[in-house]
């Protein structure tokens, strides 16, 4: 009964982040090294009545090396396509909705690292954010607690889940280094909690800690151009039993209002 109460819970809590300046690696499975590149379109949807709504739409795909090496793009790993959709509230909130789809190749563990079979799992995912900004002119501090609903199809035989359900516990400081704001310094720490549904037998797992993400980036916004480019280093732990660690390379570029681009032309 407990445990029921609190799978709720986790339902009823929506998950944002305020827009950040920049597309974060997920996680790729077990590596060396990782990287990560992602374009994504943000555009205020000033149409709405209810103003302080945003749209976010980006395509990633995200490498891997084998365990045993440093090649960062040696083999393929992931594909995702997201759409979010974020609201600003009064005094410094925010939340987001969101749908994914994510196609993730799978590897085994032991050498030589080939494919699993099948090789290729699926994933449909849905998820809200929570925010609160604290902000001055120069910097930036932003709490935010992320709840997803994690379905798996077509998943490798080593796998047992059904479906998770995973919170996400980050905080994000952002620092601007100029006085236009087209540069800016942003360091994070992001901790990972999740519960699942067991294929067989169908029984709930306990809910526990799964992982720690801690990255840096380094944001450019050309003063003429509605374009963000954002470069950094992502470290991720894996798991508390045995863990292990991979070390991620990641660029994005996000362009900004293209629709009133377009409308102006």
């Amino acid at each position: 009964m407990k445990k029921a109460i609190f799978i709720c819970c986790l339902i009823s809590i929506g998950y944002i982040q305020t827009i950040m300046a920049q597309i974060s690696p997920p996680g790729l499975g077990k590596a060396h090294t990782a990287g990560w590149l992602a374009i994504g379109v943000r555009q205020d949807l000033d149409t709405i009545p209810d103003k302080g709504w945003q749209s976010m739409t980006y395509l990633g795909v995200g490498r891997i090396s084998n365990p045993d090496n440093y090649d960062p793009v040696q083999k393929p790993a992931l594909f995702v396509i997201n759409q979010e959709f974020y609201h600003q509230l009064p005094k410094n909130w925010q939340y987001s909705l969101a749908v994914s789809y994510r196609r993730q190749h799978e590897y085994e563990d032991e050498f030589p690292f080939i494919h699993e079979n099948p090789e290729i799992s699926h994933e449909f995912r849905m998820y809200g954010r929570l925010f609160y900004n604290l902000k001055s002119s120069w910097i930036k501090l932003t709490p935010a607690f992320r709840q997803e609903f994690r379905k798996y199809f077509s998943s490798t035989t080593n796998s047992t889940e059904n479906f998770q359900l995973r919170s996400r516990f980050k905080l994000q400081l952002a620092v601007n280094l100029d006085k236009k704001k087209q540069h800016r310094l942003t360091l994070s720490s992001e901790q990972l909690f999740a519960i699942s549904k067991d294929k067989n037998p169908a029984l709930w797992t306990d809910f526990s800690y799964k992982e720690s993400r801690f990255a840096v980036y380094y944001s450019f916004a050309p003063e003429n151009l509605p374009l963000i480019f954002n470069g950094g280093y992502m470290y991720n732990i894996v798991g508390k039993t045995y863990p292990y660690d991979v070390h991620y390379l990641a660029f994005d570029i996000i362009i900004e209002n293209p629709y009133q681009l377009f409308r102006h032309n």
